[in-house]
């Protein structure tokens, strides 16, 4: 090796005394040592977006000290869809297909969200019938528990603890058939329309919930059960990507992060959309925004779900019958669903009557379906309390079929502003926690 010269703490030192080191029992700490002498560079690592916790949707550009994260920068757009472009171009119904597909393991929430939106453009808030707003709580409430453990059990195979992971996802198969059986389809649902839903719960779904209730609390209890006391889980999890009040406020940090902090905001309460406040549940916090306890928050947030579903499926027994889309039929959605043997579909009623009966009624299916319903003038903003945070639905009309512009506020996009405040002065190892925790789904951060 040629001579070198380096410089090392002020001191002139010779590279080829060092060429070669040799760990030959003793302690590793000696080992380091000798290296620390030599070169104190910094390395730029790219986690992602081919990494088994990025799951090739997110890039993480690390700037390491040794083990210790100095630098951390979020890149995204691995996912991107151009969904909300996508929607300038479509009516105010077919819209809701595109919004379900951002947060792709919460869809409901966008659903609602945008709805809720289009319904006060239109003015016929008040309009919305009591069963629609009851089908569309149980929906989010029960998509709210399915992105909890998902996002508990995915946290834990990033680790190595695969265990969490295929529970987690037992218990979501549960919430999945519940959905398969109202929608028709287990996921992207676009069931939530403007006026309401397309069609009432199919016969027996609230006593056909009920069982399958009992085995997601299970699972959930099971899930529990592993982790509240398993010192590995606490070691991993305790302490780790800390984020402080202060910056979740500035960075618009919201959802169980944000109580997890401490601070109890929810919309559900704070202001209630869909009659809840008529529900009875408690807004669960903590007293420091880590990942063990957001990882906590949402556990007993599952269960306060769990009220909310119970106190629904009563009312649900008790509104029986009940209209489920707006009485306006130049907004309602003419075709009646039916979920059927193959998945879904129009009811043999309604196809008998606009085919063979009625040509009126098919003209206004025609042109309902296929020109949609023009929206007033004017702009809106709605928000909901996703699983992840506070989504929010900004849509400008301009009189027409369309929207004139459509953007969300995704919950996922402004949380994982936080990961260079939660990262930075902490491990390499911790990272991969840090980002489990504060749950970003790509879906909606690329949308």
């Amino acid at each position: 090796m040629a001579d070198f010269k380096a410089t090392a703490g002020g001191e002139q030192i010779n590279v080829d005394d060092y060429a070669d080191i040799l760990a030959q029992g003793g302690d590793w700490e000696d080992v380091l040592d000798e290296i620390r002498k030599i070169t104190s560079e910094r390395i730029v690592l790219n986690m992602g977006p081919v990494h088994p916790s990025t799951h090739g949707v997110i890039r993480l550009i690390l700037e390491l000290d040794g083990e210790t994260v100095r630098d951390t920068r979020v890149d995204i757009g691995y996912l991107h869809t151009g969904i909300e472009k996508n929607m300038e171009f479509r009516t105010w119904t077919q819209g809701v297909t595109f919004c379900t597909r951002m947060d792709y393991v919460a869809p409901f929430f966008q659903e609602v969200s945008y709805c809720l939106a289009v319904e006060k453009l239109l003015g016929i808030t008040d309009q919305i019938p009591e069963r629609a707003t009851l089908i569309r709580v149980l929906l989010m409430e029960l998509n709210r528990i399915a992105s909890h453990i998902v996002a508990i059990g995915t946290g834990g195979n990033e680790l190595g603890a695969t265990t969490l992971m295929t529970i987690a996802f037992r218990g979501r198969e549960e919430i999945l058939r519940i959905f398969e059986r109202i929608t028709g389809l287990r996921m992207n649902h676009a069931f939530v329309r403007p006026g309401g839903v397309p069609m009432d719960l199919p016969e027996g779904t609230v006593d056909y919930i009920r069982p399958l209730l009992d085995k997601v609390r299970r699972d959930i209890g099971e899930l529990f059960d592993i982790v509240a006391e398993n010192p590995i889980f606490h070691k991993r999890f305790k302490g780790v990507g800390h984020l402080s009040m202060s910056a979740m406020m500035a960075l618009g940090v919201t959802g169980p992060s944000l109580r997890a902090g401490g601070l109890a905001t929810d919309l559900r309460k704070d202001a209630p959309y869909c009659g809840y406040e008529d529900f009875d549940f408690d807004v669960p916090t903590r007293d420091s925004s880590d990942a063990f306890n957001r990882a906590m928050v949402r556990f007993e947030e599952c269960y306060q779900s769990i009220r909310i579903v119970d106190q629904v499926l009563k009312r649900l027994e008790d509104t029986e019958g009940a209209p489920v889309m707006v009485a306006d039929k130049h907004i309602a959605w003419p075709a009646q669903l039916s979920v059927g043997t193959d998945g879904q579909g129009n009811s043999p009623a309604h196809i008998q009557e606009i085919m063979g009966e009625s040509m009126e009624s098919l003209i206004h299916h025609f042109k309902l379906v296929t020109e949609g319903f023009r929206v007033p003038a004017g702009q809106t903003y709605q928000e909901v309390e996703h699983a992840k945070g506070i989504l929010g639905t900004h849509l400008v009309s301009a009189g027409g079929t369309r929207p004139f512009r459509a953007h969300f506020r995704d919950p996922s996009f402004n949380n994982l502003q936080a990961m260079a405040v939660a990262t930075e002065g902490g491990q390499l190892a911790d990272v991969v926690v840090t980002l489990a925790s504060l749950d970003p789904v790509a879906g909606g951060v690329d949308r």
